[in-house]
């Protein structure tokens, strides 16, 4: 078998459209997006410039990061609003005055501003993001979701739900409160590839018992979540 190189940034021979994201951030200047093995992003003009597209008002503001696992899927558009994009909403205007600089940032500096704190977006692993999807600042979506078209996803994602909507909802999970965690114990997105791609097959079917069996007689399940 001719094994995937996730170093590669372009691991379609012959497609410019499709990327894996890690090579990009590792080349990149950005040092608060962290994107892990086999995640790649496919957009219909440059997915290169995705860390300028598709991460927004990344200003370093907020000290807030993004975290995309392993074996995820973004398609053209996905996005992803960092804390930096937020005013002040508890005073009497929202209006951003320290960011203009001169007087007005030394009357009030930006680090005094009363912004809200948001945690890192953290996106788990095998996670597919649809067509233009938003994710807003400060959300975590769970391993094994699916993100509809358009959706806006404003609070957290539950491991391997399905959510659609402005803002989105969970429509239902992928598979039964069980399964989940024996998918969640699992984890075999961490496994060394080569235990991956000898279960592919089983990987993309409807088999956790089998994909369990053969975790337990390899010593590959997690001893705790």
């Amino acid at each position: 078998m001719s094994r995937i190189n996730s170093d590669n940034l372009y691991p379609i021979e012959g497609l410019a459209t499709t990327i894996f994201l890690k090579p990009l951030v590792e080349e990149s200047e950005i040092t608060n997006v962290f994107v892990g093995e086999y995640t790649y992003y496919s957009d219909f003009k440059e997915p290169k410039n995705f860390l300028r597209d598709n991460v927004l008002y990344n200003y370093g503001i907020s000290n807030t990061a993004l975290r995309i696992g392993k074996f995820c899927a973004l398609a053209n558009g996905a996005k992803f609003i960092m804390a930096d994009a937020n005013h002040a909403t508890e005073g009497i205007t929202t209006f951003p005055f320290p960011i203009f600089g001169g007087d007005w940032a030394d009357t009030i500096p930006l680090s005094e501003y009363p912004l809200k704190r948001y945690s890192d977006i953290i996106i788990g692993n095998d996670v597919w993001l649809g067509e233009s999807a938003t994710i807003m600042p400060g959300v975590k979506v769970g391993n094994g979701s699916i993100v509809g078209s358009k959706a806006v996803v404003s609070k957290d994602v539950p491991p391997y739900s399905i959510v659609v909507g402005n803002p989105a909802r969970v429509v239902r999970t992928r598979f039964s409160n069980e399964e989940i965690a024996m998918l969640e114990k699992l984890s075999w997105w961490d496994w060394p590839i080569e235990h991956i791609e000898k279960n592919m097959t089983i990987l993309v079917k409807r088999d956790i018992k089998t994909l369990w069996d053969y975790a337990m007689n390899n010593h590959l399940i997690k001893k705790s979540l």
